[in-house]
């Protein structure tokens, strides 16, 4: 060959070349396609008839990609042993490419492939090193049938472009590595987030009431969509439970779901909690740190008792859910995201509103979509599956698996007002599961205060609790029928429009009457 044949590129090439590769090596399990697009590259520098990437593992040379007109079977599964070819071991140790002559080959080690082709003595020979950094993935061969060696033009340009596949294979062994540790963060943040939130969605699939029923189908329908979710209800209702629900039953499942209870962390923590800092923003800020935005960047941000939030930095969230950015504390940077906002309150925000503690315009964007948590007073219909789920759910604390509550401590939980709602009701099984030596809770194993205690039977001195009595046995001597003649409503001598507000106010689910 002409001394300058195949050599057409440029610095202007290079660039390309190395954007392309790069882009490759971002893919998942790039690496062949890569090294073969490489090899492709080299083509418009040294011409080849066979071009080969041995992989260096435990001292041999294993045949991974292979390009060009003599490619074989036998090509393809060709191994070497670097021991019995110091040139090779010469490229290595200086990393440096170099066209290996008939002298070469003479010297004890033969050609590479020998037995393999049957290539004419002198034939053009060339050997790259594929390094980056401290680490050797092996070397590319580059062969021709003719006898005429490749110009150091050549060999220089091809040891430019093995470097550039060596940074390309690095780049994605370690996109590679990445990914599987997001991976294992993922997971590990997954079985944090059941161990301490538990799990949601069998909870409240063991509601039967009415109430709870239709919240239930509500939060799926909404859960499909990015429409921000306004969670109300008491303390200790389960409106954590219920944002994690909504956020598994979502189409960012997979994706994280970060909590944060406003109430929790002071006044002036909150904005660098919630948007992150960068180094220097306030005294004790040594290193950037990502806020919770950050950290739900594609899942789910729960602000817990959002009515705990100053004005001030109502406006800075107002505007990450309409624009979607914000800036960290003491950087002009703007940072996009894309989150998922669900809120939850006991605070009546409505008084708030009235008494400018609360935005109404913030106020209005998170109120798209409303869901209001009955308190478990309410729902003690499933009181015998929720205390079996929050049991199961406490044995990987407690170490007591299999325990059960007989009907006595049941009908002891039912008379309880539960003024904490389910939180109350798991800190009582937890403490009656370590006080218990069997398998089964009873009634002294549940330590409740007595002054939220309803009292045994029809001697209630409760004006409430008289009247839902007596409203329960019409029902059940109706059969749960409130209109007409007959029904409970003309039995009670009330409209039924009345006694269903009557009814809603008690607690009384009618299709729960028997």
């Amino acid at each position: 060959m002409r001394k300058n044949e195949g050599m057409r590129t440029s610095p202007l090439d290079l660039t390309t070349d190395l954007r392309e590769l790069l882009a490759l090596a971002a893919e998942e399990d790039a690496a062949d396609r890569l090294l073969r697009r490489g090899l492709d590259m080299l083509a418009r520098i040294a011409p080849y008839d066979l071009a080969t990437v041995f992989f260096l593992e435990e001292g041999r040379l294993n045949a991974r990609v292979v390009r060009g007109a003599l490619v074989n079977p036998d090509v393809r599964r060709h191994s070497l042993n670097l021991s019995d070819f110091p040139s090779i071991q010469e490229a290595l140790d200086s990393r440096r490419a170099r066209a290996l002559t008939e002298e070469d080959h003479a010297h004890g080690e033969g050609d590479p492939f020998d037995g393999v082709l049957d290539l004419p003595a002198g034939h053009s020979c060339m050997v790259a090193p594929l390094c980056a950094g401290q680490r050797c993935f092996g070397i590319l061969t580059l062969d021709r049938a003719r006898c005429e060696p490749y110009a150091p033009e050549a060999v220089n340009l091809v040891e430019v472009y093995a470097q550039l596949l060596a940074v390309a294979l690095q780049a994605t062994r370690d996109t590679l590595s990445l990914k599987r540790l997001h991976q294992q963060d993922h997971e590990h943040a997954k079985a944090l987030e059941e161990e301490i939130g538990g799990e949601a969605i069998p909870l409240l699939e063991a509601e039967t009431s009415e109430a709870m029923r239709t919240l239930v189908w509500q939060s799926r329908q909404v859960a499909q969509t990015d429409t921000p979710v306004l969670i109300l209800g008491e303390t200790g209702t389960g409106k954590e439970r219920l944002a994690r629900a909504i956020h598994q039953w979502s189409p960012r499942a997979d994706q994280p779901f970060i909590a944060l209870n406003c109430a929790a962390v002071p006044e002036n923590l909150l904005e660098s909690e919630l948007f992150g800092h960068v180094k220097g923003a306030f005294t004790g800020a040594s290193r950037d740190r990502a806020g919770r935005f950050q950290l739900a960047n594609g899942g789910t941000l729960l602000l817990d008792e959002i009515g705990e939030m100053s004005i001030e930095l109502q406006s800075k969230l107002l505007r990450v859910l309409q624009e979607g950015s914000f800036e960290p504390v003491g950087s002009d940077r703007t940072v996009k995201v894309d989150v998922r906002i669900l809120a939850a309150t006991n605070a009546d925000l409505q008084k708030a509103m009235q008494e400018r503690r609360f935005r109404e315009d913030l106020f209005y964007r998170l109120n798209v979509f409303p869901l209001r948590l009955p308190p478990l007073r309410e729902r003690l219909d499933a009181l015998p599956y929720a205390c079996a789920i929050l049991l199961d759910e406490q044995a990987r604390r407690t170490g007591r698996r299999g325990l059960k509550l007989n009907r006595a401590a049941l009908e002891k939980l039912r008379r309880y007002r539960w003024p904490g709602n389910l939180r109350e009701l798991a800190n009582v099984l937890e403490r009656a599961a370590i006080l218990t030596r069997g398998k089964t809770i009873e009634p002294a194993h549940l330590l409740l205060d007595t002054h939220d205690t309803q009292p045994d039977g029809p001697d209630s001195t409760r004006l409430e609790d008289v009247e839902r009595a007596h409203i329960i046995a019409i029902l059940r001597r109706t059969g749960g029928r409130i209109y007409g003649d007959g029904g409970a409503a003309d039995l009670l001598g009330l409209k039924p429009s009345t006694l269903q507000s009557r009814m809603k106010k008690l607690g009384v689910e009618r299709t729960l009457i028997a």
